[in-house]
């Protein structure tokens, strides 16, 4: 008993310590008996992958498959990466330890879901017993799914997808190990149960979400990201800094409802915690520190290395806490892309990459979802270089947006989404793509209405 009243103790002590803004004046209760009619949450979990971190760490690779006793590997890669030194590492190391291994490189840069089924056919083919990713969060997010539907051959492939699009059934069944091995510092995919996707059908990114999804074993080697050109560097950085910022402005998890009446069916992404808040505060400080060294230099190793690692730590902050408004509004951004061409990328189809499609909304969005939470806006604008020593708690939300228009201005972002192809004709077609995302959506601390979308969707159009 005297260890239970510590634990009840030190989560008081963390809770007085807490913001105490409207979204984040919970209140601590005391066991699985208070989940007994209680309408929203009342704990949360922390869930994350095994990481190892260092420079040429993907050496070992190799040896990870053989102590996992692997007889035959589905190495995933995307036709770019499959060239460049990520790749031959991971190769070289399969090849030393008598890997046997079988190579799918036509990974889709942003996936859809008829990609999505390429991979999946692929995997179903042979039986295959471990699962290796080497990419970026398209890569590792491929491999999931093609993890999870070679382990449920009979499932529909909208059995998994999240709901309302999908069923969003849970998944019961274990999976077979998957390494990642991250090549861009951005997406996290290697710590976190989620995979991404266009589904062409309503031109909208929705996805699978799953504890049982999450990478057996991220292996982060820094040495990776110094192939990545400079605007990809650039947006996956941006990605990192949402994630950071959208999981610690997110709906407490005490306040997420409904209250799971098993926890199997606790999402993953369960409102801002205290553990998730300490990972995505510290992401937010590295980026704040590293990203812009990281974006112009790409052999400045001590900025990019700090960066793979800021991916990580905002993964799982983000992971466990999940995400809001920006990312649920940019997936009919990607999702609705007509003829932008994405700087830096080697791809043969109009894209708007991830991490750019998230941050051109972020300044409408954390103006408007500041008045709930102003404090944890204030923090954020401060870790990124505003000085807030006299600004007033009504004006958190102008100057957070503020600090990340000068963020975005010093690394030469697009001008807003008139700048990738959009006008204010298409904001009821964006709109229409936002409502489906309910699962990150209704994490906002603010709650919304699709009058208030369009508006932060016509706010966006133009950033300076």
């Amino acid at each position: 008993m005297a260890g239970r009243d510590r634990i009840v103790h030190l989560l008081r002590q963390l809770e007085r310590a807490a913001c105490r803004c409207p979204a984040h004046s919970h209140t601590f209760h005391q066991g699985a008996a208070a989940a007994g009619g209680r309408k929203t949450d009342y704990a949360f979990e922390m869930a994350s992958s095994n990481i190892r971190y260092g420079a040429g760490v993907s050496a070992e690779v190799g040896m990870d498959l053989q102590n996992l006793g692997a007889q035959n590997v589905c190495l995933m890669t995307d036709r770019t990466v499959s060239r460049l030194p990520p790749m031959q590492a991971v190769l070289e190391s399969l090849v030393r330890n008598r890997v046997r291994f079988q190579v799918f490189d036509d990974v889709r840069v942003e996936p859809t879901d008829s990609s999505f089924k390429e991979a999946i056919s692929f995997a179903k083919k042979d039986s295959f017993d471990v699962f290796v990713a080497v990419g970026g969060g398209s890569v590792i997010d491929t491999c999931k799914a093609a993890n999870l539907y070679s382990c449920h051959p009979d499932a529909d492939f909208l059995d998994f997808v999240n709901a309302p699009i999908g069923k969003g059934r849970p998944v019961t069944r274990a999976l077979k190990p998957l390494i990642a091995v991250p090549t861009t510092a951005g997406t996290g995919s290697e710590t976190t149960g989620v995979a991404i996707f266009d589904y062409e059908p309503l031109k909208a990114k929705t996805g699978i979400a799953s504890r049982a999804l999450r990478p057996t074993l991220g292996i982060v080697d820094p040495l990776h990201t110094l192939s990545m050109p400079e605007r990809v560097a650039a947006n996956s950085g941006f990605d990192v800094l949402c994630h950071a910022l959208e999981s610690y402005t997110a709906l407490p998890y005490s306040q997420r409802a409904p209250c799971p009446t098993n926890p199997i069916n606790r999402p993953a992404y369960q409102g801002s915690n205290p553990i998730s808040d300490v990972w995505s505060r510290h992401a937010l400080s590295v980026v704040s520190k590293y990203m812009k060294r990281a974006v112009r230099d790409s052999e400045d190793l001590e900025a990019r290395s700090s960066m793979h690692l800021a991916s990580v730590f905002a993964g799982i902050g983000f992971g466990n806490a999940g995400v809001h408004l920006c990312h649920g509004m940019s997936y009919p951004i990607a999702g609705n892309v007509k003829t932008h061409t994405a700087r830096g990328y080697s791809v043969e189809h109009p894209l708007v990459p991830h991490g750019l499609s998230v941050v051109l909304t972020a300044p409408a969005v954390f103006s408007f979802t500041a008045p709930m939470c102003p404090e944890r806006h204030l923090e954020a604008a401060e870790i990124l270089g505003a000085d807030v020593r006299q600004v007033k708690r009504a004006d958190a939300g102008a100057v957070l947006a503020d600090t990340l228009r000068r963020f975005l201005f010093d690394l030469q972002v697009e001008d807003g989404l008139g700048a990738v192809g959009y006008d204010k004709d298409d904001i009821p077609a964006l709109v229409k793509g936002t409502l489906p995302q309910e699962r990150v959506t209704k994490l906002s601390p603010r709650v919304h209405t699709e009058e208030d979308l369009s508006r932060l969707f016509e706010t966006s159009m133009k950033l300076y």
